[in-house]
């Protein structure tokens, strides 16, 4: 890539709008990964008899039996676990003979598979962080209840509109994989984007920058003043694709992101998928991502970005909570749509990844699945999204809930930036449909190799496209597309 201000030339005479053109030379590099998730495809054991439904009123629409426990697992990360705590006082106080057992983990795939291959799953469970399990496995392997029950009842506050016609739009959506049946509620709608310190660009006299040149001319600026340009979760790389899909689709245009998520042929060899890894691994090239970065977990490398020595950080909405202890008040917390290639992109610059977040699960072998369902009705309150709000700084799937709650500038500067991008918002749905190669080889295999200087873009981009052809050959795994 470049390094000149125009954008004209890099190093061997090739100009920005050349390289959107070339294309990369790809083959398949296959290294061992580990496995993930596999014990799940099993049905196992004889599991527990359901609980008998519970009579069906107004107060009570999906008919939970109020004398039956419901397990709640809950994952315990950047939210916390105080909201989901809040919740389910209010399920017991509408079924106070229900004994509710709930518990927070950041083990979530090694604490439930167990469970699953038993039979004996909790009736709701967050399915979130670094041990998520795989939901396309699940889906795929009919591991989970279809929610339309749920999205059907009447919604919590108000008994004339269905739950389904309270949630933000395309919510419903990201939990259908094929069909109608809806199997995750995403309960929290994330901003991703590139989080900076508004006060930390003022010192340097910048705007954020729009441009991939004007992104390296601010990080070399913040160079010189001792501060790195960027720093990202080194052990957890596959956060680094919350700005670098979105500028893949602005290089590209959407359906470019649309092909990866559908595994198609060759997805990842178009020329907007080598210009931006030629961009991201330029940051490493001119020494621009913090010294030691590749070993940082996701709290580190928040925590050096806040005390300021990294100026970007990619990341989600749940940064702002995650990282309260450390952010100081004056620090100006603010997102923006990640930075472009230059004026030839395909889509502007405000495109931005905004999506559902936080996957909720209710187990088709739960023994209380009504009940699970009761306390996700509970959580889409207005009163339950305003308490979500307010606690952990992030918008839920709920249509609304910020009423009367003073907007912190994390989220405030993230509603400017879903209000700017309009309908320029993209959601890959690789994540979601596939675990494994999102996290294990797109993340950690291929971007954190990359960005650690231990594999050049076309290396990776090589090693990358191997791993989606072997994913849409394997008969053993469900494949989706979008419709």
């Amino acid at each position: 890539m470049g390094s000149t201000t125009d954008g004209s030339n890099g190093p061997e005479g090739v100009g920005r709008r050349d390289l959107i053109k070339r294309s990369a030379a790809l083959g398949l590099i296959s290294v061992p990964t580990m496995g993930f998730l596999s014990a799940c495809a099993s049905s196992g054991g004889g599991g527990e008899e359901k609980a008998e439904a519970g009579e069906k009123t107004a107060k009570n629409p999906l008919g939970v039996n109020d004398a039956t426990q419901m397990e709640f697992v809950l994952f315990d990360g950047g939210f916390g676990k105080e909201y989901g705590q809040d919740a389910v006082k209010l399920y017991e106080k509408s079924f106070p003979k229900a004994k509710v057992k709930f518990s927070a983990t950041q083990k979530i795939q090694s604490t439930l598979q167990p469970r699953f291959n038993q039979g004996t799953p909790p009736d709701l469970i967050d399915n979130s962080g670094a041990e998520q399990m795989d939901m396309g496995v699940l889906v795929g392997k009919k591991q989970l209840a279809d929610l339309t029950p749920l999205l059907d009842a009447p919604s919590y506050d108000d008994p004339d509109k269905k739950v389904r016609d309270t949630l933000r739009p395309g919510i419903v959506e990201m939990g259908q994989f094929d069909g109608d049946p809806v199997w995750i509620m995403y309960y929290a709608y994330t901003v991703y984007g590139v989080w900076y310190s508004k006060k930390a660009l003022d010192s340097l006299d910048e705007q954020y920058p729009e441009t991939w040149d004007q992104m390296l001319a601010v990080c070399e600026k913040a160079k010189k003043k001792g501060m790195a340009g960027w720093t990202y979760a080194g052990k957890y790389p596959y956060y680094i694709p919350f700005s670098l899909y979105p500028m893949i689709a602005k290089v590209g245009g959407r359906e470019v992101l649309d092909a990866i998520d559908n595994l198609e042929p060759n997805a990842w060899k178009h020329p907007a998928v080598k210009a931006s890894f030629e961009a991201y691994y330029e940051l490493y090239k001119k020494g621009y991502v913090l010294k030691g970065t590749p070993g940082l977990d996701h709290i580190q490398s928040q925590t050096a970005w806040a005390q300021g020595k990294a100026l970007f950080l990619p990341n989600g909405s749940w940064v702002e909570n995650e990282s309260a202890n450390v952010i100081p008040k004056d620090f100006g917390l603010s997102v923006s749509a990640p930075t472009g290639l230059d004026s030839s992109d395909t889509m502007p610059f405000c495109t931005i990844w905004a999506s559902g977040a936080e996957p909720f699960v209710v187990p088709a072998k739960a023994k209380n699945p009504a009940g699970g369902m009761e306390q996700l009705r509970i959580m889409l309150s207005e009163a339950s999204s305003r308490n979500f709000t307010s606690k952990v700084k992030s918008l839920s799937a709920y249509n609304g809930g910020t009423t009367g709650i003073t907007l912190t500038p994390g989220l405030e500067s993230g509603q400017a930036a879903l209000e700017k991008a309009g309908d320029n918002v993209v959601n890959p749905r690789i994540q979601d449909w596939y675990v494994k190669l999102q996290k294990e080889q797109i993340g950690v295999a291929g971007l954190g190799e990359m960005m650690a200087g231990r594999m050049t873009p076309a290396e990776a981009i090589k090693k990358i496209q191997g791993f989606a052809d072997a994913a849409a050959k394997d008969t053993s795994i469900k494949h989706y597309k979008h419709q």
